[in-house]
C-alpha cells in the first residue's frame, strides 16, 4: 500500500529534526531563543529538565539533567554564572555530563548532603544514575533565594520486560480528530464561591462565554471519586465530584462548547509524584479493581450523556507515565498498568464509541522517556486515539525539546498530539502543535487561566490584553487553518 502523504510529510520533517533532537550541550542553537532567552536579568527560578523520569535498578541507567536559572517570565537567562546545590534523596548519584567521576559531596547548615553544579553561559548538565535499589529518587536544585525546582525520579526492577508495537498497533485512528483550543477552568466553582466575577472590557460575563469569545471551543475539566471526604481533594464541599462536573458541563454545553473530562481515579490531585487509590477502592483486589476502573468510567461518562451534555473526549487518568492507582498500577507493574489503562478505555467504548480516548502523559520535551512508556503500553494492547501531554518548561524541557518530541511522537506512533496542559509561551506551544506536518497537531488546553497569576485575568477577573492572543489562534487554527 503506498504511503499516504501526512505521513511521508511527517517523517521528512522528523529526519529534519533528527540533528536537534539530543538534548545535550552539543545541540544546535534553538529555534526559539528569541523568546525562551535573555542575555542578562532577574533570575527568580530553577529550571531543570530531567530527561528521563523512570529508570532502571541496574547500576548503569542515567538520565540527563539540564539546569538554568529563568526570569519572571520564564526565560533562560544566558548569562548566568551562578553555583547550584544539587540535593539527591534516593538510590543515585551524581556525576558531569558523559563522564564517570562522582561529583563531591559537601554538607550544608542543616546537615543535607548536596553537590556543586556551575552554570556555563546560562546552562549546567548533569548525569544522574540510578543505583540497584529500585525506588523513588528525589532530585532538588537550589540557588540561593531563588524558587527551587526538583524532580521525582522512579528506578523500577531491572528485568522489567520491555515491548515493542507491532505494526497492526500503529494505524492511525479511525475516528475523526477536531481541533482544540482549549482551557482547564476546574477551579471556576471554588472561585465562584469566593465571590470571583469576571469581566471583558469592563463587563461582566461568565468566564466561560469570555472564553468563548476570544477563541476557546473546549473546556477540560478534572473529576474526582469522591473529593468530599477528609483526605480528598475538597473536603465537605466536594468539588470537582460527578455533581459538580455535570453542572459545570451544562453551562459548557450552554456555552457552545466541548468536553475534555480528565479522570484522575483519586479522591485528591493524581499526578507522576502521587497516585493514589480512592478511599473506596483502597481494599479491592487487583480484578475487582479493573472491573471498578471500568463501571466507575462508563458509569460517569453515561450520566453527562443522560444530562444531554455528551463528552467529547476522555483522558483515561491524568499524567500517568509513573502510573496510577499505586501500587497496583505504577510503572514498576507494566502488565498491571496496561491492565488498568485498557479497562478504563473499555469503560470508555461501553458509554459511548464515538468519544475520542486520550492517555496523558507529563513529558512535553522528554522524549525518550515518552517513547518508552507509549511502547510498552501500546504493546500491551492499550488503545487510544490521542497522545495527550504536559508541557512546563521548569520540568519538561525546552521549547525545542518540545517540538522534537511532539513530531516523533507523531510520526512514530500515527496518532495525533496535544498538549493538555501548558501555561508559558502561549503563542509559541500553539504554533508548534498546529503546525505539525500532515496535521498530526490537534490542540492545546491551557491550564487555570482564570488566576491572575497566568497573566489572562488581572486579580480583579478582568481579562487583559494577554487573551487577545487566542483571537489570532483561532483565526488561525480554527477558522482558516492552514496545511
Amino acid at each position: 500500500m503506498p504511503m499516504r502523504k501526512p505521513v511521508l510529510i511527517l517523517l521528512l520533517f522528523m529526519v529534519f529534526l533528527a540533528g536537534c533532537r539530543k538534548p545535550g550541550p552539543d545541540r544546535p542553537v534553538s529555534g526559539f531563543a528569541d523568546v525562551s532567552r535573555v542575555a542578562s536579568g532577574k533570575a527568580v527560578a530553577v529550571m531543570m529538565t530531567a530527561y528521563r523520569t523512570t529508570l532502571f535498578a541496574d547500576g548503569q541507567d542515567r538520565s540527563l539533567l539540564r539546569i538554568a536559572l529563568t526570569d519572571s517570565a520564564g526565560r533562560e537567562i544566558t548569562s548566568a554564572s551562578d553555583t547550584c546545590r544539587i540535593y539527591v534523596d534516593g538510590d543515585a548519584q551524581i556525576t558531569p555530563y558523559g563522564k564517570k567521576e562522582i561529583l563531591p559531596v559537601l554538607t550544608d547548615t542543616a546537615g543535607k548532603e548536596y553537590a556543586h553544579c556551575i552554570l556555563e553561559g546560562g546552562l549546567c548538565f548533569l548525569d544522574l544514575h540510578a543505583g540497584k535499589v529500585p525506588g523513588k529518587i528525589k532530585v532538588e536544585v537550589a540557588c540561593d533565594t531563588l524558587w527551587r525546582s526538583s524532580h521525582e525520579i522512579h528506578s523500577i526492577p531491572a528485568d522489567m520486560a520491555l515491548l515493542k508495537p507491532s505494526k497492526d498497533q500503529l494505524r492511525m485512528p479511525s475516528r475523526p480528530v477536531g481541533r482544540m483550543i482549549g482551557a482547564d477552568i476546574s477551579f471556576l466553582p471554588q472561585l465562584e464561591s469566593r465571590g470571583m466575577k469576571f469581566y471583558d472590557r469592563g463587563t461582566e460575563k461568565d468566564a466561560m462565554a469570555i472564553l468563548k469569545d476570544h477563541g476557546f471551543n473546549y473546556i477540560r475539566l478534572r473529576i474526582f471519586v469522591n473529593p468530599e471526604k477528609g483526605k480528598g481533594y475538597s473536603p465537605v464541599e466536594g468539588f470537582c465530584d460527578l455533581q459538580h462536573s455535570l453542572a459545570m458541563a451544562r453551562r459548557i454545553y450552554d456555552a457552545g462548547m466541548n468536553i475534555l473530562l480528565n479522570f484522575h481515579y483519586s479522591d485528591y490531585w493524581a499526578d507522576p509524584q502521587q497516585q493514589n487509590k480512592p478511599e473506596s477502592w483502597a481494599a479491592l483486589s487487583f480484578e475487582a479493581l479493573k472491573d471498578t476502573m471500568r463501571t466507575y468510567t462508563r458509569d460517569v461518562l453515561s450520566a453527562f450523556s443522560r444530562q444531554g451534555t455528551p463528552v467529547a473526549m476522555v483522558q483515561v487518568g491524568n499524567e500517568v507515565n509513573h502510573g496510577l492507582l499505586w501500587p497496583d498500577g505504577h510503572i514498576s507493574r507494566m502488565d498491571n498498568l496496561a491492565g488498568l489503562l485498557r479497562a478504563g478505555v473499555e469503560g470508555v467504548r461501553e458509554a459511548d464509541t464515538s468519544m475520542l480516548v486520550m492517555m496523558h502523559i507529563a513529558l512535553g520535551g522528554q522524549n525518550e522517556e515518552a517513547v518508552f512508556w507509549l511502547d510498552n503500553m501500546i504493546a500491551r494492547g492499550v488503545t487510544f486515539d490521542v497522545i495527550g501531554l504536559s508541557y512546563y518548561p521548569r520540568w519538561h524541557g525546552t521549547l525545542d525539546d518540545l517540538e522534537a518530541n511532539l513530531a516523533d511522537l507523531a510520526g512514530r506512533y500515527h496518532k495525533y498530539v496535544n498538549v493538555v496542559e501548558y501555561a508559558a509561551f502561549r503563542k509559541e506551544v500553539n504554533e508548534i502543535v498546529f503546525r505539525l506536518p500532515g496535521e498530526m497537531g490537534k490542540g492545546t488546553c491551557i491550564w487555570e487561566p482564570l488566576g491572575w497569576w497566568v497573566g489572562l485575568f488581572d486579580r480583579e477577573g478582568n481579562a487583559t490584553n494577554e487573551i487577545l492572543i487566542y483571537n489570532k489562534l483561532r483565526e488561525n487554527y480554527l477558522i482558516n487553518p492552514k496545511p
